[in-house]
C-alpha cells in the first residue's frame, strides 16, 4: 500500500540553475582567480559581500522549502516577497506534491522539474450521462410501493418519531456551525472505475461546514495513476492519496477509517456527489441526542416482509410488495422527506469514528460484498443503533446526499449478478435469524410460547422431546437457536431432531444458526461467548416475544450467563407487544422426559415459571428411620432446576440420632436450615410454626418425617400453581392449597366410610383432579396469602380446651380434636368455601403417602382411634403422571369438580353458603357474605357478598 500526503512540496532541481547562475558554471567547480592587490581592506569587503548574500540564499531557500506554506504566512520581510516570486516562477501552482527522496547519505537528491504546468482540464475525468434517470410504468408497483412506504413511514411516527429537515436542524446539538464546536469530519472516498473524483472533490471544496480530512482511496483500481494525478492536482494539504495493488473491497474504507483522528467519518462511494450542505447537516443529526448513537446515510433499504405462506422472497424479488423497499426511490417517485430507519444504509455512511469500531466484533458473512448490511447488523446488535437515512428538501439540492442518482447506474461494479444477490439474500436472512431487528420484525412482533437454546448437539438431543411435544401441540409454536460454527451447527442440529437438512436453508422460521461456533477459535475467554450469545438471543427474544426460553442446565456457563441477561433484558411489567418478559428454565436433562406436561401450561402462565419460591420444611423429632426414608425419596425426585430450600423444624426433645442426619445431610436443590426449639411445643406449634410466607409468591410444603413422596411430586406441584394460580385467565381464589396425597376414608364422619375418587367421578373423567374442602396433613403445599389468614385466624380462634371453640360444624367430628392444628384450618376453609386440589389416580395411588408410624397422633395412648394401614398408606406414583389425565393434560379450572368437607358434590359458591349460613367467623356477616381479609396481613377486614 502506498500513502501519499499532500504537503506544499516543491522541486529542488532549480538548485543546479541557481548553482550555475550564482556559483558558477564550468566542470564542477570553481577556480580561484588571483589577487592584483593585497590590500586587506579589499579582503574585507569582498568577506562581507560573500556573508551577505550567504544569508540572502539561506533565506531564500528556507521560504522554498516544502515543509513552508507561503499562503498562510504573513507579508513581514522582503526576503519572503522575493522568495514567493521565484516560487511561482520556477513552480507554477498548478503543480504540486512531487515526491522527494532522501538517499542514504544524508543529502537531498535534487529532482528534474516539469517540463510544462498541469490544468484540471486535463486531469480531471467526467461520467457521460447520456440517459434519462429510470421510471417505473406499472401502476400497480408504484402502489405497492408507495403504500409500504406510508406504512413504515405511519409505524415509525408512532413509535419513534419521523421528522423532517428543518425540524432535524432545530434539535440542539453537539455541533454548531457558526459557534466554537464545530465537528472535524474526515471524508474518505473510494474509487474504482467511476470517473467522478473531480466532481467529489469539487464538491467537498465547497461545504458549508469545512471538511478535516479528505482521504481517497484506490484499492486494486485500474485508474490509480489518474486518480492520484488529480489529487495532487487539487494541491491541498488535507487531501491525502492512499492505493494498494491490492483490492481491499468494500471493507477496507472502513478499516481505513479507524484510523481517523476526527470527530465524524463521512465515507462514500464513488457514484456519491454531495450537495454543498451535507457535512453541515449530517454533522448536525449526529451530534443531537436523538441520533448520536446512530449511523447516516442518503440511500437505505428495507429487508423483505414475511409472505402469506410464511416465508420470505428475495430482496431483489419483483413484482410484490414484501421484497422491501429501496429508499429513496426515483424510479417509483419516492422522495425521503422525512427522516427514516431502514435496515441498512447504502453508498454513504455518517458515523461517529467510535462507532466504526463495531463493524469488526464478528467477521463477515463473506469480504466480497455486504459491509453495509454487516455495519447496520452489528450496530445494532452491539450498540443498540439505528440506520437512517436523513430527509432532504424537494426544492435545494445542496441538501441532497446523492445529487446525480444516474451515476449508479454507469460502471455498476455491485449486487447485479445472481450469485451475489443470492449471496446477499444469504446474508441478511443470518442476520434475520442471528437477532436482527429489521422493519419488518419492529412493525410486526410474534408470539411464539418458547424458544429453545442449544450449545452443542448433545444439548439438542435432551431438548428434543419437549421442542417436539410443543411444536405438535395444537395452538403452539416454538422454535430452537443452535450456537452454530464448531460448537453445534444448523445441519448437525436438524441432524439430531431428525429434520431434513434443507431446514437450514429455507427462509422461514424454525432453527436459528447464531454463528458463536465462528468466534473466537483461538480464544479462551468466556467474553466472545457471552457477548454474541446475549447479543443475538436478545434481539430474537424481542422479535418472537417467547413466553419461556429453554435450555439444559448444565449449559455452559458463560451461554447460561448470556441467556439470563438476554431474558432479563425484557421492560419491567411487559414490552411493545404487551406480554411478560420470558422466563428462563434451565431443566435437568434426566427431567426434560417427564416434563412435557410444559406445553400444555398456557403461555400467558409461562411467564411465571420462575416467580415462585417452593421451599420444603420436615416436622421431625425421634423417627430418624423414617427421616432416612423420606429424605431419600426427596433427593431421588425429579426436579426442574429451580432453588428449592430446605428446613428442618425440631422440638426441643430430638434424639441424637435424628440431630447427626439432619446435620450430615446435603441437599443439592437449595440452601438448608435447622431449626429447633427451646422448650417442647407439640405438634401443633411445630406444624403451625415451620414455616411463614416471606412473599405472596413463597409457597410452603409440609411435611412429617413419615411420610415418603413419589418421584414425580416437585412436577405436580409446579404444574398445579401454573395452570390453576398463575394462569391470568383462571380465577380461582377459593384454592388454599396443593395436596400430594389421595384420601381412601371420609375422615371427618365419625363412621369413616372408605371412598374412591375415581368411582366418584368417573362421569366426568375416572382421573381427573378435584377440588375438597378437607385440608391435607400428609403431603401438602400451602398458598402465602391462605396461611397468614390461618395464622390470624387460629391466634383467635386457639383455646386450650376444645370444647370451647365457638365453631362446630354440623355432623363433624373434627368438633373433637384437641391440639390439631388442623382443626383450625379445618374451621376456616368451611366457614369461607375454601378447597385444595387432589390428585386423583388409578388405585389413590399419590404423589405422597403415610407410613402410619407411632407418633403424636398414630398409636397415641390418649388416641382410642384404630387406624388401618390399608385404609392410610397409598402406593406412590412411578410413572409419568400425564398419561392418566383427562386428555393427558389438566383439565380447565372451570372442569374441576368440587366436594365439600363430608366428600358430597357441592359447587364453589354452595361451599360459601355452607359457611356463611354457619355464622359462626370472627365477623358477623349476614347469610349471602363471608368474612374478607387483607392478604398482605391474614387481618379480617369486612364481610362481602358472594
Amino acid at each position: 500500500m502506498g500513502f501519499y500526503r499532500n504537503g506544499n512540496m516543491r522541486s529542488a532541481s532549480f538548485l543546479d540553475g541557481f548553482q550555475s547562475d550564482y556559483l558558477g558554471s564550468g566542470k564542477g567547480k570553481l577556480k580561484a582567480t588571483p589577487a592584483k592587490t593585497n590590500s586587506p581592506r579589499l579582503v574585507t569587503v569582498l568577506t562581507c559581500v560573500q556573508l551577505a548574500f550567504a544569508v540572502y540564499a539561506t533565506l531564500l531557500l528556507f521560504y522554498m522549502s516544502p515543509t513552508v506554506d507561503l499562503r498562510s504566512k504573513p507579508d513581514f520581510a522582503w526576503t519572503t516577497q522575493l522568495a514567493l516570486q521565484w516560487k511561482q516562477l520556477i513552480i507554477p501552482n498548478t503543480v504540486s506534491h512531487l515526491q522527494q527522496e532522501v538517499p542514504s547519505t544524508g543529502t537531498m537528491a535534487l529532482m528534474e522539474p516539469l517540463n510544462q504546468p498541469i490544468n484540471m482540464s486535463e486531469v480531471c475525468e467526467h461520467e457521460t450521462i447520456d440517459f434519462e434517470q429510470k421510471k417505473s410504468d406499472n401502476a400497480k408497483m408504484i402502489k405497492l410501493k408507495k403504500e409500504l412506504y406510508d406504512e413504515v413511514l405511519e409505524f415509525q411516527s408512532k413509535t419513534f418519531g419521523t421528522e423532517t429537515l428543518s425540524e432535524l436542524m432545530a434539535l440542539k446539538s453537539k455541533w454548531d456551525l457558526k459557534g466554537p464546536n464545530k465537528a472535524k469530519v474526515t471524508v474518505i472516498l473510494n474509487h474504482f472505475k467511476r470517473k467522478t473524483l473531480c466532481s467529489q472533490l469539487n464538491s467537498l471544496l465547497q461545504q458549508t461546514l469545512p471538511f478535516h480530512h479528505v482521504w481517497v482511496l484506490a484499492f486494486g483500481s485500474p485508474n490509480e495513476q489518474s486518480l492520484k494525478r488529480i489529487v495532487e492536482t487539487y494541491n491541498d494539504t488535507r487531501i491525502s492519496f492512499i492505493s494498494s495493488t491490492y483490492d481491499f473491497k468494500y471493507f477496507g474504507r472502513f478499516q481505513m477509517a479507524l484510523q481517523t483522528e476526527g470527530d465524524l467519518v463521512y465515507i462514500l462511494d464513488d457514484d456519491m456527489i454531495p450537495g454543498k450542505r451535507m457535512l453541515e447537516i449530517m454533522s448536525h443529526v449526529a451530534g443531537t441526542e436523538k441520533y448520536r448513537n446512530s449511523v447516516l446515510g442518503s440511500i437505505g433499504r428495507i429487508l423483505p416482509f414475511r409472505m402469506k405462506d410464511f416465508t420470505f422472497p428475495s430482496y431483489r424479488k419483483f413484482g410484490i410488495k414484501e421484497a422491501g423497499l429501496y429508499l429513496p426511490d426515483p424510479a417509483y417517485d419516492i422522495l425521503v422527506e422525512k427522516v427514516v430507519q431502514v435496515d441498512f444504509l447504502s453508498s454513504s455512511w455518517f458515523l461517529s469514528s467510535e462507532l466504526v469500531k463495531t463493524l469488526f466484533i464478528e467477521d463477515p458473512f463473506t469480504f466480497m460484498t455486504g459491509e453495509d448490511l454487516h455495519l447496520s447488523y452489528l450496530l445494532q446488535k452491539y450498540r443498540d443503533a439505528g440506520s437512517f437515512v436523513v430527509p432532504v428538501d424537494p426544492s435545494d439540492k445542496e441538501t441532497w446526499g446523492d445529487s446525480e442518482h444516474r451515476l449508479a447506474y454507469v460502471s455498476e461494479t455491485t449486487v447485479i449478478f445472481k450469485d451475489i444477490v443470492q449471496v446477499r439474500d444469504d446474508q441478511w436472512w443470518t442476520t434475520l435469524t442471528s437477532g436482527y431487528i429489521t422493519q419488518w420484525a419492529a412493525m410486526h412482533p410474534q408470539k411464539i410460547d418458547a424458544f429453545f437454546y442449544a450449545h452443542s448437539v448433545s444439548e439438542v438431543t435432551s431438548l428434543a422431546p419437549l421442542l417436539e411435544k410443543f411444536r405438535s401441540t395444537s395452538g403452539k409454536k416454538a422454535y430452537i437457536a443452535v450456537s452454530g460454527g464448531k460448537y453445534c451447527s444448523c445441519e448437525d442440529a436438524a441432524t439430531a431432531l431428525k429434520w431434513p437438512k434443507s431446514v437450514c436453508k429455507e427462509r422461514r422460521f424454525k432453527i436459528f444458526d447464531l454463528g458463536v461456533g465462528t468466534l473466537s477459535k483461538i480464544s479462551k475467554s468466556e467474553v466472545p461467548v457471552v457477548q454474541a450469545v446475549y447479543a443475538a438471543m436478545k434481539g430474537l427474544i424481542k422479535m418472537h416475544n417467547p413466553s419461556v426460553v429453554i435450555a439444559v442446565n448444565d449449559v455452559d456457563v458463560s451461554v447460561k450467563k448470556a441467556l439470563k441477561m438476554a431474558t432479563e433484558s425484557g421492560s419491567v411489567g411487559g414490552n411493545a407487544t404487551g406480554v411478560m418478559a420470558p422466563a428462563l428454565m434451565l431443566l435437568p436433562r434426566a427431567t426434560l422426559p417427564k416434563a412435557l406436561w410444559i406445553a400444555d401450561i398456557r403461555s400467558t402462565a409461562l411467564p411465571f415459571w420462575n416467580k415462585m419460591r417452593i421451599s420444603i420444611n420436615i416436622i421431625t423429632q425421634n423417627r430418624v428411620h423414617s427421616l432416612r426414608r423420606l429424605l431419600k425419596s426427596l433427593t431421588d425426585a425429579y426436579y426442574l432446576g429451580d432453588d428449592v430450600p430446605i428446613s428442618f423444624n425440631m422440638d426441643c426433645k430430638v434424639d441424637e440420632d435424628t440431630i447427626k442426619e439432619v446435620g450430615n445431610f446435603s441437599w443439592p436443590h437449595g440452601t438448608k436450615t435447622l431449626r429447633r426449639r427451646i422448650i417442647q411445643g407439640g405438634l401443633i406449634r411445630a406444624v403451625s410454626e415451620s414455616w411463614y410466607p416471606a412473599s405472596d409468591d413463597d409457597y410452603g410444603l409440609l411435611l412429617e418425617d413419615d411420610i415418603e413422596v413419589s418421584p414425580y411430586y416437585y412436577l405436580w406441584i409446579k404444574y398445579a400453581l401454573l395452570s390453576y394460580h398463575y394462569d391470568p385467565q383462571v380465577s380461582l381464589p377459593e384454592l388454599t392449597s396443593i395436596s400430594l396425597y389421595t384420601p381412601r376414608l371420609v375422615e371427618v364422619v365419625k363412621e369413616r366410610p372408605k371412598w374412591n375418587p375415581s368411582e366418584a367421578f368417573k362421569k366426568i373423567h375416572p382421573h381427573t383432579p378435584y377440588l375438597h374442602q378437607l385440608p391435607c396433613s400428609w403431603g401438602a403445599l400451602f398458598f402465602p396469602k391462605h396461611w397468614r389468614e390461618f395464622y390470624v385466624y387460629m391466634n383467635m380462634r386457639f383455646t386450650e380446651n376444645a370444647k370451647e371453640n365457638p365453631v362446630q360444624i354440623p355432623k363433624s367430628r373434627t368438633n373433637g380434636w384437641q391440639a390439631s392444628w388442623k382443626k383450625f384450618l379445618i374451621d376456616l376453609m368451611y366457614l369461607r368455601g375454601y378447597v385444595s386440589l387432589y390428585p386423583n389416580f388409578p388405585d389413590q395411588a399419590s404423589f405422597s403417602t403415610n407410613h402410619m408410624e407411632p407418633g403424636a397422633h398414630i398409636a397415641a395412648k390418649d388416641n382410642v382411634l384404630k387406624h388401618d394401614k390399608n385404609d392410610f398408606q397409598v402406593p406412590l406414583l412411578k410413572d409419568d403422571f400425564r398419561n392418566y389425565l383427562p386428555n393427558g393434560k389438566m383439565p380447565p379450572a372451570s372442569k374441576l369438580p368440587s366436594i365439600n368437607l363430608f366428600n358430597q358434590p357441592v359447587s364453589l359458591k354452595g361451599l360459601k353458603a355452607a359457611g356463611a349460613k354457619l355464622g359462626q367467623d370472627v365477623l358477623e356477616c349476614k347469610p349471602n357474605e363471608i368474612v374478607s381479609v387483607h392478604h398482605d396481613t391474614g387481618l379480617p377486614k369486612e364481610c362481602v357478598k358472594f
